[in-house]
């Protein structure tokens, strides 16, 4: 098993703290910016950052879809990890200052990916798709704190 990785970035007009407050606003901010690719979305505890467990599935094809249990942590200033309960998925959210009135956010996501040449897709293919997932959501985000 090799591990896949998708990472996906978008310069925001905002500053950094407006823009992680919105990321890390799970009760009211993110299940207005997701995408279509996710359904079921559910704040089962906390719902602002440290501490909060969400859950949604993911749909990435027509045939694939994940369904995640969601542990958020903020391991450091202007940085969320959230850990699926149900997989080896951890994906990292970090913003940063990207100058006056600007941030850049990043979202990283790996996972333990198939072996044999379902995992060759998946590493060859995967990334990809989830990349185009989460710069929907990135600029649902942006349209949201740009406003």
């Amino acid at each position: 098993m090799a591990q896949v990785e998708a990472t996906t970035e978008r310069i925001i007009a905002a500053d950094a703290e407006t823009v992680f407050d919105a990321l890390a606003d799970y009760k009211d901010v993110r299940g207005k910016v997701l995408p279509p690719h996710f359904s079921e979305y559910e704040v089962r505890e906390g719902g602002d950052g440290e501490g909060t467990l969400v859950h949604w599935k993911l749909q990435a094809t027509s045939k694939r879809v994940r369904d995640c249990l969601l542990e958020v942590t903020e391991p450091t200033d202007g940085q969320l990890v959230e850990k699926d309960r149900n997989s080896s998925m951890v994906t990292t959210w970090t913003v940063t200052p990207a100058g006056e009135g600007k941030s850049r956010a990043v979202v990283t996501t790996v996972w333990d990916g198939a072996g044999g040449i379902g995992g060759f897709f998946e590493r060859t293919f995967a990334p990809k798709g989830l990349g185009w997932i989460y710069d929907e959501l990135l600029q649902n985000l942006a349209t949201e704190v740009e406003k």
